[in-house]
């Protein structure tokens, strides 16, 4: 065989457990852990740009994902780091509506401590589910 795979090659991946005790505040714990995976000083970020997204999806995971995949977007195609202030999730007919107020500015390398660069939010793992507190996410992203 002309390869091999190596067992102790390096993870590219890291994952977090989001809770809250409503849907609306896990997936606000959800974006600020995916902002802190990728600014080690979140704290630093500023309030100088403001978005504002709505993703749907039938599927409530993949609807997480896709409210993610917002925050990796701005940061890879407009250099900006965001921070999730206001997040609704609604169910409506067959798909959930998330929408959020996405608010942060772009990468300062003198005041931001850049982490890990997130390149995507994974399916592996990926969990959103009720518990006796509330909601928890459980997400896999890939650096």
């Amino acid at each position: 065989m002309p390869y091999r795979f190596l067992d102790d090659a390096p993870t590219a991946d890291t994952g977090f457990a989001a809770s809250g005790a409503t849907l609306d505040e896990c997936f606000r714990a959800a974006a600020d852990a995916t902002l802190a995976t990728m600014l080690a000083n979140p704290e630093s970020l500023r309030a100088a740009e403001r978005r504002s997204a709505t993703v749907r999806h039938e599927d409530l995971e993949l609807a997480l994902v896709k409210l993610l995949d917002e925050l990796v977007y701005y940061k890879d195609a407009e250099s900006l780091l965001l921070h999730a202030s206001d997040v609704r999730v609604e169910r409506r007919a067959d798909e959930w509506i998330v929408t959020a107020v996405l608010e942060g500015e772009a990468i300062d390398r003198s005041r931001h401590e850049l982490a890990a660069d997130v390149k995507a939010v994974t399916v592996h793992r990926l969990r959103v589910g009720r518990t006796a507190h509330g909601w928890e996410a459980t997400v896999v992203l890939d650096i």
